[in-house]
């Protein structure tokens, strides 16, 4: 904390921080609670956005803009400096955590807080964002960014000094790297690259570094320890952090085990894959009499997405990569905020991205035969899911700088996966639709009416179901027809028959009639609207009405 008089405050302020230009802000804050992350496009968190997609530069915070006077921050709510920033990096996505500063100062006479944040300019090609929006200043205003300011944010040129990956760690040796790890490596580059086998046996341990990436110059980078540096090596990359956790949960979600795992990435990888316990599954393919066998988890898969973690983690933001074992599903959690636009975008996208956050560290995992080509591997994964009919894998990017692939490890719906045996010629787009159907996910609108144009789906939104057409070919006649409702003349004319015969009923008695009749498309609350909104139909149409007790229904003759 910075003590010094309110007029000192005040000078130091006016003269390091000018106001009300593109860099700089004043914001009169009197609390930190409800200013940090309240209205967008009015808050702390907005402010960091647009200041950090032009060049960086300061807020300060318990200043009135128009007097200049030092209002001070009446509320901290237990803020720290410490605090917020962690709130920043979990607000902000993308912002670089690294550079982010915030000074607290403090008046000896009068007892006023003021806060200034230093805020770096974005990395580079990635946006920052608040409230899920990008932001930047115009004059007195926050507005949306501007799309000319996007197109020169994501074009801009990389420099090798702006990639951690890269960065060359001048006092570590060949000394602190494990000689099991470089056999491996050798081993992992002459399978991907067979004719060069001789050539590769012929290199230095030195000259190899350097042509697959993991070196500059013979010098040793961050790269070369995460891959192939030993385990006491490792504090050469404090304070980020290399570390893997491989957790066993059981069907309550309670913790049965876990390891911990540190570098060298090349060979700890296939630790962390041994410990999975990846069993038999066997499920019946309709043209057999016996049941195909497969393992839970194909290897391809629980590689790609393990090693995805590793070359796209933030480890600036000191967190471990998880691999979180389930009885029928595996969970990967890295941190840092997912730099495509969406998985969609990536799977369908025939070009690589042309961002990586570790690009220095990712085209070494290529040549070392760890990852797929780059942006290819996602696609893969989905590929290969869907080859095994099993569900597609899971992106979930609802939490900021965090990114969380779940792999699952058997059929959901048999119907959908005789739909990828019958239907072998359906492209990947579609596939990827189909299973947000049998994980009852949301679709749009678009996205419905292309499944229904392929007679694929039937129902109304949000209860979708397979089609009539592909339930005959799936064999599953008695699940359409479950799920197709009857017309509403067929449920009055029972209702009609109940009346006839019981002369009266309350609204449980028709809800018990009917409900096992109604679609199962419906839920419980569904069904019960449907009598509700059936029998109103009939009370408009003169055919039932309420007794004189108001609930009781009897015919109105």
């Amino acid at each position: 904390m910075n003590t010094m008089t309110e007029i000192e405050l005040k000078q130091y302020i006016q003269s390091h921080f000018p106001q009300e230009n593109e860099a700089c802000e004043w914001k009169d804050y009197t609390t930190l609670k409800h200013s940090f992350g309240g209205h967008e496009g009015e808050d702390i968190i907005s402010y960091i956005s647009a200041i950090s997609n032009m060049e960086g530069g300061h807020l300060v915070v318990g200043i009135q803009d128009k007097t200049q006077d030092i209002i001070g921050i009446k509320e901290f709510n237990n803020f720290t400096a410490q605090t917020i920033k962690l709130k920043i990096i979990d607000k902000c996505v993308n912002i670089n955590s690294e550079k982010l500063k915030i000074e607290e100062f403090n008046t000896s006479d009068t007892g006023k807080i003021v806060w200034v944040f230093h805020i770096p300019k974005h990395l580079p090609r990635l946006i920052v964002y608040a409230h899920g929006k990008a932001w930047q200043r115009i004059e007195d205003s926050l507005v949306e960014l501007k799309k000319e300011r996007q197109d020169i944010i994501v074009r801009e040129p990389i420099s090798i000094n702006d990639d951690w990956s890269a960065q060359i760690l001048h006092t570590a040796t060949f000394d602190d790297l494990d000689p099991k790890a470089i056999a491996k490596a050798r081993e992992e580059y002459k399978e991907k690259n067979p004719r060069k086998i001789a050539e590769c046996d012929s290199w230095t341990d030195a000259v190899f570094l350097n042509k697959v990436g993991a070196t500059i110059l013979g010098q040793i980078t961050n790269t070369t320890l995460l891959l192939l540096g030993k385990e006491e090596s490792v504090h050469y990359l404090s304070p980020n952090i290399a570390k893997i956790s491989w957790i066993l949960k059981d069907e309550n979600n309670i913790e049965r085990d876990y390891e911990h795992f540190s570098i060298p990435f090349i060979l700890n990888t296939s630790e962390v894959f041994n410990r999975v316990r990846n069993l038999t599954y066997r499920y019946m393919q309709d043209t057999s009499l016996f049941p195909t066998e497969v393992k839970m988890y194909d290897s391809f898969v629980i590689r790609e997405a393990l090693h995805n973690c590793i070359a796209h983690q933030d480890y600036s933001l000191h967190g471990r990569i998880s691999v979180v074992e389930k009885p029928d599903e595996l969970i990967f959690t890295n941190v840092g905020s997912f730099i495509p636009k969406d998985i969609q975008t990536v799977i369908e996208q025939d070009a690589p991205q042309e961002y990586y956050r570790n690009g220095f560290l990712a085209e070494a995992m290529v040549k070392l035969n760890m990852i797929d080509t780059i942006g290819s591997g996602i696609k893969r994964m989905f590929t290969e899911q869907r080859k095994r009919f099993f569900p597609l894998p899971d992106f979930d990017l609802s939490v900021a700088n965090k990114v969380t692939v779940k792999i699952s490890g058997r059929i959901w719906d048999e119907n959908y996966t005789k739909l990828l045996m019958s239907k072998t010629d359906l492209d990947l787009k579609t596939v990827v639709l189909l299973d947000r159907i049998q994980k009852s996910l949301s679709l749009t609108d678009d996205e419905i009416k292309h499944l229904k144009k392929l007679k694929l789906i039937e129902g109304r939104k949000p209860n979708l179901f397979i089609s009539e057409s592909i339930a005959k070919i799936t064999d599953e006649k008695s699940s359409y027809i479950k799920n197709k409702a009857f017309d509403d003349d067929y449920y009055k004319n029972l209702i009609l028959s109940y009346l006839q015969k019981y002369t009266r009923g309350i609204k449980e008695d028709f809800v018990t009639l009917l409900f096992e009749k109604l679609s199962d498309s419906l839920n419980e609350i569904q069904k019960r609207d449907k009598v509700k909104n059936l029998m109103q139909s009939m009370k408009r149409d003169g055919k039932i009405k309420l007794d004189s007790d108001k609930k009781t229904w009897i015919l109105d003759a």
